[in-house]
């Protein structure tokens, strides 16, 4: 009986913790994913209590919609350049701050790490000011090494306005996977790289052999997170710098679309379908990702 009483406690504890959070999860995620699919199917400014059931047409629509495909292919360029980007740099400053004893090392965590507790409407508007033609921080430096002031419009030209996103959305994310990856270096055995050492080997074997495979676990969930965020979150910052897709959708992505059809041109239900379209490129991604990695992992070993 003491068994079974201590056994039902331990479970009435341990549902406390998880049907909560089950909840939050059902009304906040669950929920509105279901009402997205079910307005996905209906003709609906969003404005009116009146819709009309149209079926598949909003998806007929969105495969025939040119702007989706851009909209998709500048999802994938952020989540490829950003992957590249934060993960080279978030493990170079982590290797950096570990395993060569720099002095002040904590001061530069905290700094790498400032972006990640700023908003990212402040990113947007800090970025907007450092790529400014007239008074901006890029165009002053460069002009320091010409005879003639810099006057370049970084954003405002469609060839390469997507790639003016890239710095802005990878220095935000440095720090934090920086954060990671010194956590599970600082995990590995010391003895590892003693051993290491008295074998002759150096910095960049040490690396390729021992830190390397040893943080890969942390490498895998960061690229996931990256790749997940990125293609549910680039909107904000599509948003704020290129007002939602400018220069002639050329920066468009899925989250600035779906806010545009939805929200500025009332066209909810295609709204909608945008958001089930985002929900299953996601998920697709993240498998295909997963299935890679963990083939990867299996030849690693």
């Amino acid at each position: 009986m003491k068994t079974n009483a201590k056994k039902l406690k331990r479970n009435l504890f341990i549902a406390s913790f998880i049907i909560p959070t089950f909840l939050f999860f059902c009304v906040f995620t669950i929920y509105p994913v279901i009402q997205a699919l079910q307005k996905s199917f209906y003709d609906w400014s969003g404005m009116s209590e009146n819709s009309e059931f149209i079926g598949f047409d909003n998806f007929v629509e969105l495969f025939k919609d040119p702007i989706v495909l851009r909209a998709i292919g500048n999802d994938y360029f952020l989540v490829v350049g950003k992957v590249i980007g934060i993960m080279i740099l978030a493990t170079f400053f982590a290797v950096a701050l570990t395993r060569f004893n720099l002095k002040g090392s904590g001061f530069f965590r905290a700094i790498f790490f400032i972006p990640n507790v700023i908003s990212v409407v402040v990113i947007g508007v800090l970025w907007n000011f450092i790529y400014n033609p007239q008074i901006g921080f890029l165009n002053a430096f460069l002009s320091l090494f010409t005879e003639k002031k810099v006057d370049i419009t970084w954003l405002g030209f469609p060839q390469h306005t997507i790639w003016m996103l890239l710095p802005p959305t990878i220095w935000a994310g440095i720090g934090f996977y920086m954060i990671l990856m010194i956590a599970a270096i600082v995990n590995i055995p010391a003895s590892y790289y003693e051993a290491a050492n008295i074998d002759g080997a150096g910095q960049g074997a040490q690396f390729r052999h021992i830190t390397m495979p040893l943080i890969w676990e942390q490498i895998k969930v960061s690229i996931v997170n990256i790749v997940i965020t990125t293609l549910n979150g680039s909107f904000v910052i599509v948003q704020l710098m290129t007002n939602g897709g400018q220069p002639d959708n050329t920066t468009q992505v899925m989250g600035s679309y779906l806010y545009r059809m939805a929200f500025q041109q009332y066209h909810f239900g295609y709204g909608a379908a945008i958001g089930v379209m985002i929900l299953i490129v996601s998920l697709i991604t993240t498998l295909i990702l997963q299935r890679i990695m963990r083939q990867e992992t299996i030849e690693m070993h």
